[in-house]
């Protein structure tokens, strides 16, 4: 699948409306076709089944049989993972997403789809380029959410034969060194061309280790700068097998960049700048639409919190507030906050950063927000 996919899929299930019936929204690790830990799931089900009655109990069985038809005869021989999210009733709805990198095993049920694990998805494996190099050809791969989404092919054309009376072997050097040289050039500037043309901003280079520190050489310095990493690889190593282990370094980038994110944060928090962190300060900064990046920390679980129908101000206290100070209404609905934001993010087509790791994150209380700008209140 395709970034552009799946944030088209995003968009549909945020802009899902809600209805008496519940949607299932099921995150599953699979192998060889299969629920990698099918006991966990089923242990899931059981649980939520009894938490549900009447009406809801019924809606939510019927989307739970469709689940289970699709995960019976529906996998794909490669998939790693699995998102469905599936809701019965007068509006039915049913989504399903596999990809070739695991996810979390993981359901919930609720008015609305919970995408926070696609978020999380999207963040990590997004895009990037693999160019593969060998003395022979040049191939350059698509890589989208972890798999291969397109592929070209530059392949070194024949060895002239004219080592003899006519070339010297030193003249034949000369050639042969001249032709690697004009190769390479030509692979890079093809690089070039797709790198602009898809908005890449990562390359990770592969192949024979001599072949890739002379392609390091020809690389011009913007494309350099897009090179997080290199790894060792034959001709005849599978494709698959590359992807996979360009994916780690990937990875690890993401996440140098959540970090400097969170840097940035510190940085704007410290000086009184566009910033601000926390749940309520972050959630009131999304609802107006005012955030460039929300940054969370991938352990933030702030629960269910209670929001005004009226208003749709936040109370973080557990119990129910009599009324709320800021309109006086006194109807509260529960709401997973930290769905709510992610889906206010992607609604406003705000970046969403998630770290895996941050001290600092963690004690401006795992979340936070860079702003594109302030309203005129703030400076009062």
């Amino acid at each position: 699948m395709e970034l552009k996919n799946l944030n088209q899929h995003i968009r549909s299930l945020i802009s899902l409306s809600a209805t008496e019936a519940p949607v299932i929204s099921c995150y599953q690790s699979l192998v060889n076709r299969r629920l990698k830990d099918r006991n966990i799931f089923v242990e899931r089900i059981r649980t939520l089944q009894h938490r549900l009655s009447g009406s809801e109990r019924e809606d939510f069985d019927t989307a739970l049989a469709q689940i289970q038809r699709y995960l019976d005869t529906e996998l794909l021989p490669d998939a790693q993972g699995i998102a469905i999210f599936c809701r019965s009733g007068k509006e039915p709805f049913f989504l399903p997403m596999q990809f070739r990198v695991p996810l979390p095993n993981w359901i919930a049920v609720d008015n609305v789809p919970n995408i926070y694990h696609l978020i999380e998805l999207k963040d990590t494996y997004h895009r990037y380029i693999v160019m593969i190099a060998t003395e022979e050809s040049v191939r350059i791969l698509q890589v989208n959410l972890g798999s291969i989404t397109a592929q070209m092919w530059n392949e070194r054309p024949e060895l002239r034969k004219r080592v003899g009376r006519e070339w010297t072997k030193a003249h034949f050097q000369r050639y042969l060194k001249e032709r690697k040289r004009k190769f390479l050039k030509e692979s890079i500037a093809l690089l070039d061309k797709l790198m602009v043309a898809g908005d890449y901003s990562h390359l990770i280079l592969a192949g024979n280790t001599n072949v890739v520190s002379q392609i390091k050489n020809e690389l011009p310095k913007h494309l350099m700068e897009r090179v997080i990493d290199s790894v060792t690889a034959s001709g005849s190593t599978p494709l698959k097998d590359v992807v996979e282990s360009t994916l780690a370094a990937f990875v690890e980038a993401e996440e140098q960049e959540s970090r400097a994110k969170v840097r940035d944060l510190l940085s704007q928090l410290r000086t009184g700048g566009l910033a601000v962190a926390g749940t309520g300060p972050s959630y009131r900064a999304l609802c107006l639409g005012q955030v460039d990046v929300l940054v969370l920390h991938k352990d933030y679980q702030p629960g269910m919190v209670w929001l005004c129908n009226q208003c749709f101000n936040l109370d973080l206290d557990s119990v129910q507030p009599e009324s709320c100070p800021e309109c006086g209404s006194r109807t509260f609905r529960k709401v997973d906050i930290k769905e709510k934001m992610v889906s206010l993010a992607e609604e406003f087509d705000s970046t969403i950063e998630v770290v895996n790791q941050s001290d600092e994150l963690v004690q401006l209380g795992s979340v936070g927000c860079l702003l594109s700008y302030r309203l005129l209140d703030d400076y009062i």
